[in-house]
């Protein structure tokens, strides 16, 4: 399975942004952005003047870097929005907020979403009373998540961190980890500063 296995922290300053993918450490003095803030390289503090495609480009960067997919499934994931009914970017946005890593890590039971995705993948979950270990999965209203319970007891989940907001689009029973998408995300629940209507006119190329 192809996954990105760089420093994570390169990411952060190349979109000149947190994009949280290194859980609490994010939060503190030691995150990348608060100590260089500037784009990684040799030539990462210099001015450049970006095209019209350059900007286009980095709103798609950093929307596939927040939510820690590759490029052809970030593709496939547009074109998929694309075909649906509304807006195509807040389409988009809301398949990847429904991403079941991306509810894992919004539910607090993972400081972050690649820390999720390895939950998944090593089948941590019950989905609807079954087990699932794929990340990509998309959920839908009404589906519940629970913890498997020969799991709980893991130190992972023994004693959770104080959580995140939870979004309101969720609902979650921290006593028997387990939670449930209440309702599909609007664009509003997205904490993403990014421009999606630029991956649009990128991809209409």
């Amino acid at each position: 399975m192809a996954r990105y296995t760089d420093a994570s922290c390169r990411l952060c300053r190349r979109e000149g942004e947190k994009l949280f993918l290194k859980g609490q450490r994010c939060y503190t003095g030691k995150c990348a952005i608060v100590r260089r803030g500037f784009a990684p390289g040799q030539h990462g503090q210099g001015r450049k003047k970006v095209s019209e495609y350059g900007v286009q480009l980095r709103e798609k960067q950093k929307a596939r870097r927040f939510y820690g997919i590759l490029e052809s499934q970030f593709r496939h994931t547009f074109e998929t929005a694309d075909r649906m009914k509304g807006k195509t970017g807040e389409n988009l946005l809301r398949l990847l907020e429904l991403r079941f890593d991306n509810v894992v890590y919004r539910l607090g039971l993972a400081a972050s979403r690649p820390e999720a995705r390895q939950l998944v993948l090593h089948a941590h979950f019950f989905v609807n009373g079954k087990k699932v270990n794929i990340p990509s999965l998309t959920m839908k209203a009404g589906d519940e998540i629970a913890v498997r319970p020969s799991h709980r007891s893991s130190p992972k989940f023994a004693e959770l961190a104080p959580g995140r907001p939870l979004p309101k689009w969720l609902a979650f029973d921290r006593e028997n980890l387990t939670g449930r998408v209440v309702q599909l995300p609007s664009r509003e629940d997205v904490d993403l500063e990014v421009k999606e209507h630029l991956i649009v006119e990128l991809y209409s190329r």
